[in-house]
Order: C-alpha cells, then sequence, then structure tokens
C-alpha cells in the first residue's frame, strides 16, 4: 500500500507538534512496510537532501519564508497547495491513500479537487479556529475570508482525526459529515517514570510568538521569587518575540535568573524539563500541547492557561499532573508556579501515575494503529 502525507513542513527543518507528528509517522509507516511518500516545501540548503529511511520526499515548492511577524504568510500556503495539487493531478494513480494536513488549506482543497475517485482522502484537522478568531488574528475582513476558506475545506475528505475534543467538536460545527477520530502524537517510552529531584526553574519550550504567552513570563517569574527568591527560569525556543522576552528580562532584573538561549538539543531540554519544578505552557491558543505529555514522561508537572481556544487544558488535571492558571496574565501565572512548589514532591509523584495511566492512550502506537485501520478501511 502506498501512502503520500502531505505537510508543507519536515522536522527537524521546522521544529512544531505537526511537524513531530507527521516524521514519527513517516518513519513507523515505513518501518511497517508501507511505501511512503511526503509532500513538503523545501526547508534545507541545496545539497541537503532530508534522509528518512524508507521514505521519498517530494519538494513541490520552493524555499520560503513561512512566517511574518509570528504569522503564516499567504503566499507559501498557495504555492504550496499549487504544487500539491499538479502533483496529484499527475501522481494520483500511485497512491491509495492520501493523508493531508488541513493547512494550509489550498493543500487540502487541491488534493480533494485532484482526487476523483483515485485514492482515498485523509485528513488531519490539528487545530479548527471559530471565526471570531479568525477576525482577532487577521482583521475582520481578511479573517471572514479566512474562515469561509477553512469551513469549505471541511466538504473535503472522507475521515478526519483530530488531537484534542475540541476541534473534533468545532469540526462537526463546521460542517464535517464524516467520522472523527481523537488521536495522540507522543513518541516516547511508556513506562511510569521515576521523577528526579526538583530544581527551582521554570522552563518553556516553544515559539516566541503571541498565542504562546511567552511575553509573560519574565514578569511571572519576578512576581513568584517574591516567595521563592531561588526561583529561575529558562526560556528556551525562538521566534519574533525573542528579541522582546530578552527585553523584558532585562526590565524585570532577572538577567542572571533567566536564560533565553533560542534553541537548543533535544538532551538538553529533556534535561532541563527533567528537573524542573515545572513546565510553564501560558498559551491562550494551543492545538494540542504535546509538550504537556512530554514533561509528564519524566514526572514534571505543567503550568496550562483556562481560555477557550487553548486544547492544553484537555491533558492537565488540576492538582494532579499540573496547575490550571486562571488566565495569562503574570499574576495568575506566579500563583501557579507557587501552587506547584507547595505540592512539592506529591505532584511529581501524582504527575508520573497520571502518565502511567495516560501514556498508552495518548501514544503514536495507538494512533498508528487507528490510522492503519482506516487506511485500510477500518
Amino acid at each position: 500500500m502506498h501512502i503520500c502525507l502531505v505537510y508543507d513542513c519536515l522536522y527537524p527543518y521546522t521544529v512544531g507538534g505537526g511537524e513531530r507528528w507527521y516524521r514519527a509517522l513517516a518513519e513507523r509507516l515505513a518501518a511497517e512496510g508501507f511505501e511512503v511518500t511526503y509532500l513538503t516545501l523545501r526547508q534545507w540548503e541545496p545539497g541537503e537532501e532530508p534522509e528518512i529511511p524508507g521514505v521519498q520526499v517530494e519538494v513541490v515548492g520552493p524555499r520560503m519564508e513561512l512566517y511574518v511577524d509570528g504569522r503564516r504568510r499567504i503566499g507559501p500556503a498557495i504555492r504550496f497547495g499549487w504544487g500539491v495539487t499538479r502533483h496529484l493531478l499527475w501522481n494520483g494513480r500511485r497512491y491509495h491513500v492520501v493523508h493531508c494536513a488541513s493547512t494550509p488549506f489550498f493543500a487540502l482543497i487541491g488534493a480533494g479537487l485532484a482526487r476523483r475517485g483515485r485514492y482515498r482522502l485523509l485528513v488531519d484537522w490539528i487545530e479548527v479556529w471559530t471565526r471570531s478568531y479568525w477576525r482577532e488574528y487577521l482583521g475582520r475582513l481578511k479573517g471572514t475570508v479566512a474562515w469561509g476558506i477553512q469551513r469549505f475545506s471541511t466538504r473535503f475528505g472522507e475521515r478526519a482525526f483530530t488531537f484534542a475534543h475540541l476541534h473534533e467538536r468545532r469540526l462537526h460545527a463546521e460542517g464535517f459529515r464524516g467520522p472523527i477520530e481523537v488521536i495522540g502524537v507522543y513518541a516516547g517510552p511508556l513506562a511510569r517514570p521515576e521523577p528526579a529531584e526538583v530544581e527551582p526553574a521554570v522552563v518553556f519550550v516553544g515559539r516566541h510568538i503571541p498565542e504562546k504567552g511567552v511575553l509573560a513570563l519574565p514578569e511571572a517569574l519576578r512576581l513568584a521569587r517574591d516567595e521563592l527568591p531561588e526561583l529561575r527560569g529558562q526560556i528556551l525556543g525562538d521566534g519574533p518575540l525573542r528579541a522582546e522576552v530578552e527585553q523584558r528580562v532585562r526590565e524585570t532584573g532577572l538577567g542572571d535568573a533567566v536564560s533565553v538561549p533560542g534553541f537548543v538539543g533535544e538532551d538538553e531540554v529533556r534535561t532541563a524539563v527533567r528537573r524542573a519544578l515545572c513546565l510553564a505552557l501560558p498559551s491562550t491558543r494551543e492545538g494540542y500541547g504535546l509538550v504537556v505529555i512530554e514533561a509528564a514522561s519524566l514526572g514534571t508537572p505543567s503550568v496550562v492557561v483556562d481560555h477557550p481556544d487553548n486544547a492544553a487544558l484537555e491533558l492537565v488535571e488540576d492538582g494532579v499532573n499540573g496547575v490550571v492558571a486562571a488566565s495569562a496574565e503574570p499574576v495568575e501565572l506566579s500563583a501557579a508556579f507557587l501552587r506547584v512548589n507547595r505540592a512539592g514532591r506529591a505532584m511529581r509523584e501524582s504527575t508520573a501515575e497520571w502518565f502511567e495511566r495516560n501514556g498508552r492512550r495518548l501514544s503514536l502506537q495507538a494512533s498508528l494503529e487507528k490510522v492503519v485501520a482506516a487506511y485500510r478501511g477500518g
């Protein structure tokens, strides 16, 4: 069976939950004996071709800057959509299944229009945004148009996967009529973790963009240090707001206590999170929240924010494997950090127990079984 995966990014050339999911899915499918083609945009230097064992990476568009001011550019989305459409018009008969990300929408629409009954089309809806959020993100006119394109895109695909019940509900509401299955994407070990001895540090891992809440962290740490003066922070990752994050660290006088090193290696991230008091994920919009599961797999609790667009809420039982802050305001985040600290070792143990109960359900292996069954018509 020949599977075509469609996503405009490829891990590790860009880093995010979607990238990790499609890279891991491609590798696992190839290992299980499927023939796999991965359609994407070029993200690497000439001569530096990606190597995924058993996977044919097909470039359907040139290297382009995907973001401006932390937001996706429409040009690369259109270019990728055209490249996918053209490829599938010429090569669609090669594939038994095309498994496509919902975004960029133009690629999904192209895959749907090029289908002509030649392949089954399955779609991952990583996120489904409301009309009000599209308008907030792009402005009233552009946001309304984008929401309309999203709604039109729900016409395509015979089956859908989402990573959160929040998006399952929204996808139904937007008009998708096929079956929808909620799956997980965690690809790490499933054994119950042995929590490490805690260090007084809060760790953030992610893109430095507005919806991630990263700008609130310096002030939140400053406030928490009034009660816990030894508290430190590590704000890992990169993005358009990184310079402003560094400026806020300086303004709060935390230059010696908070580091903003940019991207670091996976081993360094894992070590930092394992020893941390907690992982901070102050996002007001989160499509899934994989880092919460990854932190729990190390016995480290997470702090997330109560917000209607935050799917990571589904991954935290307040007081068990983390704390839900009332908002992304620094004072609320500070209170959440201190609550984790007061819980002490007990919360690390309950986090390990939470992972033992939920890790398998949220794992890539469990999802792969569901996806493969769907490929075969199950």
